[in-house]
């Protein structure tokens, strides 16, 4: 396309899709809101399980492995593991909804 809403290139310095090298305070604001919210969804399963005396191995295991989010160091509130990065950290920011994480507990079919 030619004028100015040219295809800009990120090896050119194109000014589009630039990342920012690190998260405002909003960003950071709403991950600390999405990790609050699961928090939030594991205690209300375990209560639910708990009052029919019922229990899953997996709630479990996610109670035991995973940190809430007040428990949580920034690194790992706000960057996640990726091996192709120099130091094996990437900010969220930078993570592609299409990616996917390997959480521990949870099995994918396929």
């Amino acid at each position: 396309m030619f004028g100015p809403f040219r295809v800009s290139n990120p090896l050119s310095s194109g000014l589009l899709w630039k990342i920012p090298w690190r998260l405002s305070r909003h960003q950071k604001y709403r991950q600390r809101k999405r990790l609050k919210s699961i928090d939030n969804v594991v205690a209300i399963v375990d209560n639910a399980l708990v009052k029919q005396g019922l229990t899953t191995k997996a709630v479990e295991r996610w109670k035991a492995d995973m940190p809430t989010e007040g428990e949580m160091v920034a690194k790992d509130k706000y960057t996640i593991f990726d091996r192709k990065e120099k130091k094996y950290r990437k900010g969220i920011h930078r993570w592609r909804d299409g990616e996917s994480v390997e959480w521990p507990g949870i099995v994918e079919d396929g």
